[in-house]
């Protein structure tokens, strides 16, 4: 075998390796970031903060809006300095489209069932709200906050 020939060779077989590398590569991809939870994940994920989540009961808008009654499902929370069951209630959206587009809806519902509205806490991670009366402990609030946010993953 000629010298020349002997580098083309070579240089074929770095081309087909580096060609097989990269296509190994091309498959592994990256990774689909996280897409929002159903209530169980949602749920599970308060619970990893240290909040217990009970009596769930879906369509508990604590309004007559009929197009939010769908998005919504009732709960009670404990924890996080919380020993007393506090009704919440999670506005559940499709997508980040339709929680932006909605948003004022929830609020508007609020305004319907809150006992004293100056005292609601809201907590957003789209495509959610969870909303409660208040007064709360910062560490309650900020258990919901931090678990609704993983829930969300990318918001939808």
């Amino acid at each position: 075998m000629t010298c020349a020939r002997r580098i083309l060779a070579r240089a074929t077989l770095v081309g087909i390796l580096i060609a097989i590398v990269g296509g190994c590569s091309a498959l592994k991809g990256s990774v689909p970031e996280p897409t929002p939870l159903d209530f169980p994940g949602i749920a599970g994920q308060l619970t990893l903060q240290g909040l217990t989540v009970g009596n769930p009961v879906s369509g508990d808008a604590g309004c007559t809006d009929p197009t939010i009654v769908p998005t919504a499902i009732g709960f009670d929370l404990t924890g996080a300095g919380v020993t007393t069951p506090k009704r919440a209630r999670i506005y559940i959206f499709r997508n980040r489209d339709a929680y932006e587009r909605r948003r004022a809806d929830v609020d508007k519902c609020v305004a319907q069932w809150a006992t004293d509205p100056a005292s609601i806490e809201f907590v957003d991670a789209s495509p959610y709200v969870v909303v409660t009366q208040g007064p709360v402990p910062a560490a309650f609030k900020d258990a919901i906050r931090r678990g609704l946010t993983v829930a969300a993953g990318n918001g939808g």
